[in-house]
Protein backbone atom coordinates (compact mmCIF):
# COMPACT_ATOMS: atom_id res chain seq x y z
CA UNK A 1 0.00 0.00 0.00
CA UNK A 2 1.36 3.12 -0.84
CA UNK A 3 0.92 6.38 1.65
CA UNK A 4 1.40 9.94 1.33
CA UNK A 5 0.52 12.89 3.67
CA UNK A 6 -1.68 15.94 2.43
CA UNK A 7 -0.67 19.53 3.87
CA UNK A 8 -2.99 22.22 3.44
CA UNK A 9 -0.83 24.93 5.28
CA UNK A 10 -3.93 26.58 7.54
CA UNK A 11 -3.39 29.22 9.83
CA UNK A 12 -4.39 29.72 12.99
CA UNK A 13 -5.46 33.37 14.17
CA UNK A 14 -2.43 33.19 16.56
CA UNK A 15 0.28 32.55 13.38
CA UNK A 16 1.76 34.33 10.67
CA UNK A 17 1.31 33.01 6.92
CA UNK A 18 4.96 33.24 6.48
CA UNK A 19 5.83 31.03 9.77
CA UNK A 20 3.16 28.76 8.53
CA UNK A 21 4.63 27.95 4.74
CA UNK A 22 8.24 27.14 6.44
CA UNK A 23 7.01 24.64 8.77
CA UNK A 24 4.87 22.77 5.75
CA UNK A 25 8.57 22.28 4.10
CA UNK A 26 9.17 20.86 7.41
CA UNK A 27 6.33 18.86 7.66
CA UNK A 28 6.93 17.24 4.46
CA UNK A 29 10.90 16.76 5.30
CA UNK A 30 9.33 15.48 8.68
CA UNK A 31 7.12 13.36 6.26
CA UNK A 32 10.36 11.79 4.33
CA UNK A 33 12.29 10.82 7.51
CA UNK A 34 8.99 9.13 8.91
CA UNK A 35 8.81 6.54 5.77
CA UNK A 36 5.87 8.18 4.12
CA UNK A 37 6.06 7.68 -0.13
CA UNK A 38 5.09 10.79 -1.32
CA UNK A 39 3.89 14.42 0.33
CA UNK A 40 0.73 16.71 -1.42
CA UNK A 41 0.56 20.31 -1.10
CA UNK A 42 -2.67 22.02 -1.63
CA UNK A 43 -3.78 25.00 -3.07
CA UNK A 44 -5.13 28.28 -2.41
CA UNK A 45 -6.53 32.15 -2.64
CA UNK A 46 -6.57 35.19 -0.33
CA UNK A 47 -8.04 32.55 2.79
CA UNK A 48 -6.57 31.12 5.95
CA UNK A 49 -7.96 27.77 5.08
CA UNK A 50 -4.73 27.52 3.70
CA UNK A 51 -2.15 29.89 2.87
CA UNK A 52 -0.09 28.27 0.00
CA UNK A 53 -1.31 29.45 -3.32
CA UNK A 54 1.63 28.25 -5.60
CA UNK A 55 1.42 24.59 -4.38
CA UNK A 56 4.14 24.30 -7.69
CA UNK A 57 6.16 26.52 -6.22
CA UNK A 58 6.23 25.45 -2.27
CA UNK A 59 6.55 21.56 -3.88
CA UNK A 60 9.74 23.00 -5.08
CA UNK A 61 11.07 24.28 -1.81
CA UNK A 62 9.80 20.93 -0.31
CA UNK A 63 11.78 18.67 -3.62
CA UNK A 64 14.64 20.95 -2.80
CA UNK A 65 15.17 20.14 1.33
CA UNK A 66 14.18 16.44 0.61
CA UNK A 67 15.99 13.67 -1.35
CA UNK A 68 13.66 10.39 -1.73
CA UNK A 69 9.83 11.22 -1.25
CA UNK A 70 7.89 12.62 -4.02
CA UNK A 71 6.13 15.92 -4.07
CA UNK A 72 2.59 16.38 -5.42
CA UNK A 73 0.15 18.90 -6.03
CA UNK A 74 -3.16 18.45 -4.50
CA UNK A 75 -4.28 20.44 -6.46
CA UNK A 76 -3.13 23.09 -8.97
CA UNK A 77 -6.00 25.03 -10.16
CA UNK A 78 -6.41 24.93 -13.42
CA UNK A 79 -9.60 27.28 -13.88
CA UNK A 80 -6.52 30.04 -13.11
CA UNK A 81 -3.99 28.85 -14.78
CA UNK A 82 -2.59 29.33 -17.85
CA UNK A 83 -2.18 24.85 -19.16
CA UNK A 84 0.76 25.58 -20.86
CA UNK A 85 2.71 27.45 -18.34
CA UNK A 86 1.85 24.98 -15.42
CA UNK A 87 3.26 22.09 -18.03
CA UNK A 88 6.48 24.27 -18.05
CA UNK A 89 6.14 24.56 -13.89
CA UNK A 90 5.97 20.77 -14.07
CA UNK A 91 8.15 19.95 -16.60
CA UNK A 92 11.41 22.07 -14.48
CA UNK A 93 10.35 20.38 -11.47
CA UNK A 94 10.01 16.82 -13.02
CA UNK A 95 14.07 17.17 -14.39
CA UNK A 96 15.52 19.04 -11.28
CA UNK A 97 14.07 16.42 -8.84
CA UNK A 98 14.92 13.42 -10.32
CA UNK A 99 11.60 12.34 -11.70
CA UNK A 100 10.06 12.88 -7.91
CA UNK A 101 7.41 15.78 -8.87
CA UNK A 102 3.78 14.59 -9.17
CA UNK A 103 0.69 16.99 -10.57
CA UNK A 104 -2.74 16.98 -9.28
CA UNK A 105 -5.06 19.52 -10.63
CA UNK A 106 -8.67 20.50 -10.20
CA UNK A 107 -11.26 22.82 -11.55
CA UNK A 108 -11.30 24.94 -8.29
CA UNK A 109 -14.61 26.98 -7.56
CA UNK A 110 -16.68 29.61 -8.14
CA UNK A 111 -14.26 31.61 -6.02
CA UNK A 112 -12.83 35.59 -6.39
CA UNK A 113 -9.60 34.45 -7.84
CA UNK A 114 -11.03 34.05 -11.12
CA UNK A 115 -12.07 37.75 -11.13
CA UNK A 116 -8.43 38.81 -9.88
CA UNK A 117 -6.55 36.67 -12.09
CA UNK A 118 -8.71 37.42 -15.34
CA UNK A 119 -10.03 33.73 -16.11
CA UNK A 120 -14.12 34.43 -15.15
CA UNK A 121 -16.57 32.41 -14.34
CA UNK A 122 -16.54 31.07 -17.89
CA UNK A 123 -13.10 29.37 -17.51
CA UNK A 124 -14.57 27.38 -14.00
CA UNK A 125 -17.94 26.52 -15.87
CA UNK A 126 -17.13 24.86 -18.88
CA UNK A 127 -13.12 25.57 -19.96
CA UNK A 128 -12.21 22.82 -17.66
CA UNK A 129 -12.17 20.41 -19.90
CA UNK A 130 -10.38 22.22 -22.71
CA UNK A 131 -7.59 23.61 -20.13
CA UNK A 132 -7.00 19.70 -19.12
CA UNK A 133 -6.94 18.73 -22.62
CA UNK A 134 -4.29 21.75 -23.43
CA UNK A 135 -2.19 20.61 -19.82
CA UNK A 136 -1.93 16.82 -21.03
CA UNK A 137 -0.87 17.58 -24.71
CA UNK A 138 1.63 19.96 -23.31
CA UNK A 139 2.85 16.98 -20.78
CA UNK A 140 2.86 14.29 -23.76
CA UNK A 141 4.18 15.89 -26.98
CA UNK A 142 7.25 17.70 -28.24
CA UNK A 143 5.12 20.57 -29.96
CA UNK A 144 1.52 22.05 -28.98
CA UNK A 145 -0.77 24.60 -30.09
CA UNK A 146 -4.46 25.67 -29.54
CA UNK A 147 -7.64 26.25 -31.34
CA UNK A 148 -10.27 26.56 -28.96
CA UNK A 149 -12.62 28.64 -27.16
CA UNK A 150 -10.66 29.83 -24.13
CA UNK A 151 -7.00 29.00 -25.60
CA UNK A 152 -5.89 29.95 -29.20
CA UNK A 153 -1.74 30.07 -30.60
CA UNK A 154 0.24 28.29 -33.03
CA UNK A 155 2.43 25.74 -32.46
CA UNK A 156 5.42 25.90 -29.99
CA UNK A 157 7.86 23.71 -28.83
CA UNK A 158 7.60 22.38 -25.02
CA UNK A 159 10.98 23.37 -23.30
CA UNK A 160 11.48 21.43 -21.48
CA UNK A 161 9.43 18.71 -22.61
CA UNK A 162 8.73 15.91 -20.24
CA UNK A 163 6.28 12.71 -19.88
CA UNK A 164 4.03 13.31 -17.16
CA UNK A 165 0.57 12.21 -17.08
CA UNK A 166 -2.15 14.16 -13.90
CA UNK A 167 -4.30 13.21 -11.68
CA UNK A 168 -7.84 14.93 -11.67
CA UNK A 169 -9.67 16.08 -8.52
CA UNK A 170 -13.12 14.43 -8.94
CA UNK A 171 -16.08 15.87 -6.35
CA UNK A 172 -18.76 15.42 -9.34
CA UNK A 173 -20.27 12.77 -11.63
CA UNK A 174 -19.42 14.90 -15.01
CA UNK A 175 -15.70 15.13 -13.66
CA UNK A 176 -15.18 11.92 -13.05
CA UNK A 177 -16.25 10.99 -16.77
CA UNK A 178 -14.07 13.48 -17.84
CA UNK A 179 -11.06 11.95 -16.23
CA UNK A 180 -12.53 8.10 -17.14
CA UNK A 181 -12.92 9.72 -20.80
CA UNK A 182 -9.05 10.49 -20.88
CA UNK A 183 -7.64 7.70 -18.41
CA UNK A 184 -6.57 9.75 -16.02
CA UNK A 185 -6.52 8.83 -12.13
CA UNK A 186 -8.70 10.35 -10.51
CA UNK A 187 -8.03 12.24 -6.67
CA UNK A 188 -10.81 11.87 -4.34
CA UNK A 189 -11.59 14.51 -1.46
CA UNK A 190 -12.01 13.78 2.30
CA UNK A 191 -15.04 14.71 2.44
CA UNK A 192 -16.59 11.50 1.15
CA UNK A 193 -17.19 8.37 3.03
CA UNK A 194 -15.85 4.78 1.95
CA UNK A 195 -19.52 4.44 -0.07
CA UNK A 196 -19.29 7.32 -2.16
CA UNK A 197 -15.28 6.77 -2.87
CA UNK A 198 -16.29 3.28 -4.25
CA UNK A 199 -19.46 4.52 -5.73
CA UNK A 200 -17.20 7.48 -7.80
CA UNK A 201 -14.71 4.60 -8.36
CA UNK A 202 -17.39 2.67 -10.35
CA UNK A 203 -18.69 4.74 -11.71
CA UNK A 204 -14.95 5.71 -13.18
CA UNK A 205 -14.58 2.25 -14.14
CA UNK A 206 -18.44 2.19 -16.09
CA UNK A 207 -17.35 5.18 -17.77
CA UNK A 208 -13.45 4.68 -18.97
CA UNK A 209 -14.22 3.09 -22.66
CA UNK A 210 -11.42 1.15 -22.27
CA UNK A 211 -11.62 0.29 -18.53
CA UNK A 212 -10.29 1.15 -15.54
CA UNK A 213 -6.32 2.11 -15.54
CA UNK A 214 -3.73 0.06 -13.78
CA UNK A 215 -1.53 0.65 -11.39
CA UNK A 216 1.39 0.01 -13.97
CA UNK A 217 -0.03 2.75 -16.42
CA UNK A 218 -0.07 5.09 -13.03
CA UNK A 219 2.24 4.41 -10.78
CA UNK A 220 -0.44 5.13 -8.04
CA UNK A 221 -0.88 1.72 -7.29
CA UNK A 222 -3.46 -0.89 -8.03
CA UNK A 223 -6.45 1.28 -9.62
CA UNK A 224 -4.67 4.52 -10.53
CA UNK A 225 -6.59 6.57 -7.94
CA UNK A 226 -5.46 8.58 -4.97
CA UNK A 227 -7.92 9.72 -1.70
CA UNK A 228 -7.18 11.78 0.98
CA UNK A 229 -8.37 11.08 4.63
CA UNK A 230 -7.89 13.13 7.98
CA UNK A 231 -5.08 11.06 10.20
CA UNK A 232 -4.65 11.78 13.51
CA UNK A 233 -3.14 9.62 16.49
CA UNK A 234 -3.12 9.81 19.86
CA UNK A 235 -2.75 7.18 22.88
CA UNK A 236 -6.56 6.09 22.33
CA UNK A 237 -9.22 6.60 20.12
CA UNK A 238 -10.96 9.07 22.81
CA UNK A 239 -8.03 11.03 22.85
CA UNK A 240 -7.58 11.75 19.34
CA UNK A 241 -10.89 12.80 18.51
CA UNK A 242 -11.07 14.93 21.92
CA UNK A 243 -8.35 16.55 20.62
CA UNK A 244 -9.46 16.91 16.77
CA UNK A 245 -12.40 18.49 18.12
CA UNK A 246 -11.01 21.12 20.00
CA UNK A 247 -8.34 22.47 18.01
CA UNK A 248 -9.86 21.53 14.45
CA UNK A 249 -12.21 24.37 14.29
CA UNK A 250 -10.04 26.92 15.79
CA UNK A 251 -8.83 27.56 12.52
CA UNK A 252 -11.39 25.61 9.99
CA UNK A 253 -14.25 28.37 11.04
CA UNK A 254 -12.47 31.44 10.11
CA UNK A 255 -10.79 29.42 7.15
CA UNK A 256 -14.11 28.07 5.71
CA UNK A 257 -15.08 32.14 5.76
CA UNK A 258 -12.45 33.19 3.29
CA UNK A 259 -14.56 31.23 0.64
CA UNK A 260 -16.17 34.25 -1.58
CA UNK A 261 -17.92 33.59 -4.63
CA UNK A 262 -17.09 35.85 -7.84
CA UNK A 263 -20.85 36.22 -8.56
CA UNK A 264 -21.27 37.70 -4.74
CA UNK A 265 -24.14 34.67 -4.17
CA UNK A 266 -22.38 33.92 -0.79
CA UNK A 267 -19.44 31.60 0.67
CA UNK A 268 -19.37 28.34 2.24
CA UNK A 269 -22.12 27.63 4.00
CA UNK A 270 -20.22 24.37 5.57
CA UNK A 271 -20.60 24.64 9.84
CA UNK A 272 -17.51 23.89 10.97
CA UNK A 273 -18.24 21.88 13.84
CA UNK A 274 -20.59 19.29 12.11
CA UNK A 275 -18.34 18.96 9.43
CA UNK A 276 -15.37 17.79 12.28
CA UNK A 277 -17.40 15.61 13.36
CA UNK A 278 -18.20 13.47 9.84
CA UNK A 279 -14.57 13.42 9.58
CA UNK A 280 -13.54 11.98 12.82
CA UNK A 281 -16.36 9.00 12.20
CA UNK A 282 -15.09 8.47 8.57
CA UNK A 283 -11.20 8.56 9.47
CA UNK A 284 -8.33 6.90 10.80
CA UNK A 285 -8.60 9.37 13.93
CA UNK A 286 -7.47 7.38 16.88
CA UNK A 287 -5.25 5.13 18.48
CA UNK A 288 -2.82 3.27 16.23
CA UNK A 289 -4.70 0.14 15.91
CA UNK A 290 -8.01 2.17 15.33
CA UNK A 291 -6.41 3.48 12.39
CA UNK A 292 -4.80 0.90 11.39
CA UNK A 293 -8.04 -0.95 11.32
CA UNK A 294 -9.84 2.18 10.07
CA UNK A 295 -7.44 2.53 6.70
CA UNK A 296 -7.25 -1.43 5.67
CA UNK A 297 -11.34 -1.05 6.11
CA UNK A 298 -11.24 1.76 3.38
CA UNK A 299 -8.78 -0.45 1.20
CA UNK A 300 -11.22 -2.93 1.60
CA UNK A 301 -14.60 -1.13 0.96
CA UNK A 302 -12.91 1.23 -2.44
CA UNK A 303 -9.77 -1.07 -4.08
CA UNK A 304 -7.69 1.69 -3.11
CA UNK A 305 -4.23 1.23 -2.41
CA UNK A 306 -2.91 5.00 -2.22
CA UNK A 307 -3.99 7.13 0.80
CA UNK A 308 -2.61 10.81 1.67
CA UNK A 309 -3.21 11.55 5.15
CA UNK A 310 -4.29 15.28 6.05
CA UNK A 311 -2.02 15.43 9.20
CA UNK A 312 -2.37 19.15 10.20
CA UNK A 313 -6.14 18.58 12.29
CA UNK A 314 -4.79 20.96 14.91
CA UNK A 315 -3.50 23.35 13.18
CA UNK A 316 -0.08 23.24 15.52
CA UNK A 317 3.33 22.68 13.71
CA UNK A 318 4.63 20.52 16.65
CA UNK A 319 1.81 18.70 16.93
CA UNK A 320 1.75 18.18 13.40
CA UNK A 321 5.54 17.05 12.99
CA UNK A 322 4.23 14.31 15.93
CA UNK A 323 1.60 13.14 14.42
CA UNK A 324 3.47 12.55 11.47
CA UNK A 325 6.42 10.93 13.24
CA UNK A 326 4.24 8.51 15.13
CA UNK A 327 1.83 7.66 11.76
CA UNK A 328 5.29 6.41 10.40
CA UNK A 329 6.40 4.64 13.25
CA UNK A 330 2.58 3.05 14.33
CA UNK A 331 0.51 2.69 11.43
CA UNK A 332 2.56 2.67 7.90
CA UNK A 333 4.99 -0.10 8.86
CA UNK A 334 1.79 -2.55 9.40
CA UNK A 335 -0.01 -0.70 6.46
CA UNK A 336 2.90 -1.42 3.92
CA UNK A 337 3.13 -5.22 4.84
CA UNK A 338 -0.89 -5.30 3.01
Amino acid sequence: MRLGVFLIAPCRPERSPGEVLSQTVEAVAAAEAAGFDDAWIAEHHFMTYGVCPSATTLAGVALGRTTKIAVGTAVATLSTRHPVALAEEAAVLHHASGGRFLLGVGRGGPWRDLEVFGTGLARFERGFAEGLDLLCAALSQDEVGADGEFFRFGRVPMMPPARLRPLVACTSESTVRLAAARRLPMLLGMHIDDEEKAAMIAHYERSAKAGPLSGDETGHGVNGHVAAVLAHVADSTAAAVREVRTEMPRWLEPGLAGYVRVDGQGGSRTDANGYVERLCAIHPVGSPEHCVEVIQATAAATGLRHLILMVEGTGCPARTRENIARLGAEVLPRLQAC
